[in-house]
């Protein structure tokens, strides 16, 4: 369904909602229409994990007020409307089923996007026409074409757009970024991207089922293929199923890679190749790979993604992390900080070792704070639209590879891969009736 359908369609929208600014003036541009003391009235949409782990980041500045919630599961829906009003002392205004009613809203100044990645585009993307600002998870998009339709609309519509990369407002990530660029550690060839996450240990399958009560489990699809409800394939599980998502390579690689490409000041690679599969669980429901290592060619050097289910133990002792393999030493950053080992040869080290710096802990708060600061000076925020999408389709190259079982080469100019039909096909949203991909 396409926006202007659903706009004469429903009884709470406001002729010509997608058309015009909500607001005449910059302070209700800023603020919303109806705000009393200079409150930013944000909704989330998409409750039950990190949505809510954002809101709750949102709510702990003074000036943000939560006025809408939306979950497709009542269950989840009532619980957040009441951990909200627990924690503020205030009811919720609005509680919906249906994301596009807290588009409709005319007091919504801002929307946070917590849903599974393939409902991340529609509501980004209505939200910016109807003048919202948007903060919207990682990562950016389920397919490239999504990524493109989104830097479009927050373009388009002038919209401030976050992405919840919140390693970039990290302040020992742009630390590390900025040492490896003034050229302390020499020439870097490698750059070795890893994530070994055992919280996901195995996926039995399970037969399909029925939707639990409470849960309007056909928009829960929403563009989405038709498929029967099966447990196992909802909640937390949708980032195992491509319809839905693209498995650890984009759950934890939009967070790593975006740095390698950061500290190698580096665009998307042309050349990809990946290899993996289901190693360790071959039988369970899963279909996104458990193990895979994909090889990212550039003209001078490589960047090397490696991610393993059901084990723990990755390179340096930690599950996940990047290290910048220079000439001179090796740079290793993760969540907790950065540290730099000298390379050591028969003449003695080649540098002087950088110890552990630790990393302030505080991402999500300032990455949220960042996100405020930019909706009231109208500036970019650190982790922009653009941001989020290249190292969105930079997670879409390795998973493509694997699923075409080769080497792809990508024309980001023309969206396309080179001289490859079937890899360029996967490259494209398709959406189920009655929803439409938008046209901008």
């Amino acid at each position: 369904m396409n926006r202007r359908n659903f706009l004469q369609k429903s009884t709470l929208s406001i002729a010509g909602v997608c058309l015009t600014p909500l607001w005449g003036n910059a302070y209700q541009a800023i603020y919303g229409s109806t705000a009393p003391s200079n409150k930013i009235k944000v909704a989330l949409i998409g409750c039950r994990s990190m949505g809510y782990a954002n809101l709750d980041t949102f709510l702990a500045y003074p000036e943000v007020e939560c006025v809408a919630l939306c979950d497709v599961d009542d269950e989840w829906l009532h619980k957040r409307a009441a951990d909200v009003e627990q924690k503020t002392g205030k009811k919720i205004p609005h509680v919906y089923k249906d994301w596009r009613h807290v588009i409709d809203n005319k007091d919504v100044d801002a929307i946070i996007v917590g849903t599974p990645n393939h409902w991340h585009c529609l509501p980004t993307v209505w939200a910016c026409q109807a003048g919202k600002d948007v903060y919207v998870e990682k990562p950016l998009s389920n397919t490239i074409e999504e990524c493109d339709l989104m830097v479009k609309a927050a373009h388009k519509y002038d919209r401030v757009v976050q992405v919840g990369q919140w390693q970039r407002s990290d302040p020992h990530w742009d630390e590390a970024a900025d040492y490896l660029k003034a050229g302390n550690i020499g020439r870097v060839r490698t750059v070795k991207v890893w994530a070994y996450q055992d919280g996901k240990p195995t996926l039995p399958v399970k037969p399909d089922g029925v939707p639990p009560a409470g849960v309007d489990y056909n928009m829960w699809l929403g563009p989405a293929p038709e498929r029967p409800f099966n447990e196992y394939r909802f909640h937390y599980n949708f980032r195992f199923f491509w319809d839905y998502a693209g498995g650890l390579m984009s759950d934890w690689g939009v967070h790593l890679l975006d740095y390698a490409l950061e500290g190698m000041g580096a665009d998307l690679p042309a050349r990809v190749f990946s290899g993996g599969g289901k190693f360790a669980y071959p039988d369970d429901a899963m279909e996104t790979p458990d193990t895979l290592m994909a090889t990212y060619a550039f003209r001078d050097f490589n960047i090397i993604w490696d991610h393993a289910c059901g084990v723990n133990h990755g390179l340096y002792d930690r599950k996940e992390g990047l290290a910048f393999h220079g000439e001179k030493g090796t740079l290793i950053l993760d969540r907790a900080g950065w540290e730099v080992l000298p390379v050591v040869d028969d003449s003695g080290a080649r540098m002087e070792a950088v110890p552990f710096r630790k990393g302030e802990g505080k991402g999500l708060y300032n990455h949220v704070g960042n996100f405020l600061s930019c909706i009231q000076d109208r500036s970019l925020p650190a982790a922009d639209v653009a941001i989020g999408a290249r190292v969105a389709k930079m997670s879409h190259l390795a998973n493509i590879s694997y699923r075409v079982q080769r080497e792809v080469i990508w024309d980001d100019v023309r969206s396309k891969f080179t001289g490859d039909r079937e890899a360029t096909a996967l490259a494209k949203a398709y959406y189920r009736a009655p929803w439409e991909l938008p046209e901008l």
